[in-house]
C-alpha cells in the first residue's frame, strides 16, 4: 500500500473527499488504485455513499473491489440506501454487480419491494413468486405521488404547521378559541412578518378546510406546532404539528386525543430500523418533503399548497395564555 506523501497527490485514502467527488469515476479510481481502501471511509462504507451521492461508473468500480457487495452499515446495504435515496441509475449499477435486491431491513421491506412504490416500479426483475405490494400499500404510494404533484415546490422555511384530521377549519377555531385578526393588520403582517413584535406575529395562525380536516399555518413561525395548541386540536381526532426549523431542521410532533405521543420527530427524514412497515413506507414516499409527509401523516388529502403557503380561508388571532406547559 502507498503512503502518504506531502503533496496530498499520492497515498492521500479518502482524505478531503468531497460529497461530489463521488461523481468523479477518475478522482475516485485514482485513489482506490493509490491505496485507499473500497471498505472502509470515515466511519462508514464507501459503496453506502457512493450508492447515494456517487455516479454508477464509480458504484460499479467499488462495487468489483470490494469484497461484498451487499456488505451493511447501520443494518441496511448500499442497494438500500441507493433505492432510498431514490437513485435509480445507482441501484441498477448495484444489482448488475450481485446486490440482491430481496434482501429484508426494516419493517419487512426490502429494496426491491420499496422500489415497487416509487417512480420506478420495473427496476428490478421481480421473481415469479416475489412479494409485491398489498392493496393498502399501493393506494399510499399512489396518494403519495398524488400529494408530492399537487403541492408542488415551494419555500417553507420557517413555517408552523398543524395538520388535524377530521375537523374543518370552523371547529379548529372554535376549539382555539381564536379571535378574526382586522384585515389591514393581516395585510401589513403578511408584507413583512419579521419586521412585526414576535409577541405580535406569533398569535396570528391561518386556517384553512382540506379534504380530509383542516390545516392551521403560520409561515413565519412555530405557533400552529406549540404543545398546547397541539393538544387542544388534537381532541377525539389526530394531529401532525411541524416547525420547518430555519437553524436546525424539520421538527414533528403527534398529538392524538389532547395527549402529546411523539416530539422532535423528523418528517421527511429516513426511516428508523424500528419502524412499523407503513412508517417505512412513508419515509420512502415522502423522503425530503416534510409538509407533504405531515399532511399524509393526518390523512390530509391537499390539492394545492394554499392551505400552507396562502391565499388561507381565514386569519385568525390566539388567546394569550401558555402554549408551552409540561408537554
Amino acid at each position: 500500500m502507498v503512503t502518504g506523501r506531502s503533496d496530498g497527490r499520492v497515498g492521500e485514502g479518502w482524505a478531503r473527499v468531497r460529497w461530489e467527488d463521488w461523481r468523479d469515476y477518475d478522482a475516485i479510481r485514482r485513489r482506490l488504485d493509490q491505496g485507499a481502501d473500497p471498505e472502509k471511509w470515515g466511519g462508514g462504507r464507501p459503496l453506502h455513499k457512493a450508492a447515494v451521492f456517487g455516479s454508477p461508473e464509480v458504484v460499479a468500480e467499488l462495487a468489483r473491489r470490494v469484497a461484498d457487495v451487499d456488505a451493511l452499515e447501520e443494518g441496511v446495504s448500499a442497494l438500500w440506501a441507493a433505492v432510498l435515496a431514490g437513485r435509480a441509475d445507482n441501484a441498477r449499477a448495484l444489482a448488475a454487480a450481485g446486490a440482491d435486491p430481496w434482501r429484508v431491513f426494516m419493517g419487512g421491506w426490502s429494496p426491491g419491494r420499496l422500489s415497487l412504490a416509487g417512480p420506478t416500479p420495473d427496476l428490478f426483475d421481480v421473481p415469479e413468486e416475489g412479494p409485491g405490494l398489498t392493496e393498502t400499500e399501493r393506494a399510499a404510494a399512489e396518494e403519495g405521488r398524488r400529494l408530492i404533484a399537487a403541492l408542488g415546490n415551494f419555500y417553507y422555511d420557517g413555517t408552523g404547521l398543524a395538520c388535524v384530521a377530521g375537523i374543518d377549519a370552523e371547529e379548529a377555531i372554535r376549539r382555539l378559541e381564536a379571535t378574526p385578526v382586522d384585515g389591514a393588520k393581516v395585510d401589513t403582517l403578511l408584507e413583512d412578518p419579521y419586521s412585526y413584535d414576535m409577541d405580535e406575529s406569533l398569535q396570528v395562525i391561518g386556517v384553512t378546510t382540506v379534504p380530509g380536516g383542516c390545516v392551521v399555518t403560520q409561515p413565519w413561525g412555530y405557533a400552529p406546532q406549540m404543545p398546547g395548541v397541539l393538544k387542544l386540536l388534537s381532541a377525539g381526532t389526530l394531529c401532525y404539528g411541524l416547525y420547518a426549523n430555519p437553524k436546525s431542521g424539520n421538527q414533528g410532533s403527534i398529538a392524538r386525543d389532547g395527549v402529546i405521543e411523539g416530539w422532535d420527530l423528523h418528517p421527511g427524514g429516513g426511516p428508523n430500523p424500528e419502524d412499523p412497515p407503513e412508517e417505512v413506507l412513508a419515509s420512502y414516499l415522502y423522503r425530503s418533503n416534510a409538509v407533504a409527509y405531515s399532511c399524509a401523516y393526518a390523512g390530509l388529502r391537499l390539492t394545492d399548497a394554499r392551505a400552507v403557503v396562502g391565499p388561507v380561508a381565514a386569519w385568525v388571532e390566539l388567546p394569550r395564555r401558555d402554549y408551552w406547559g409540561h408537554h
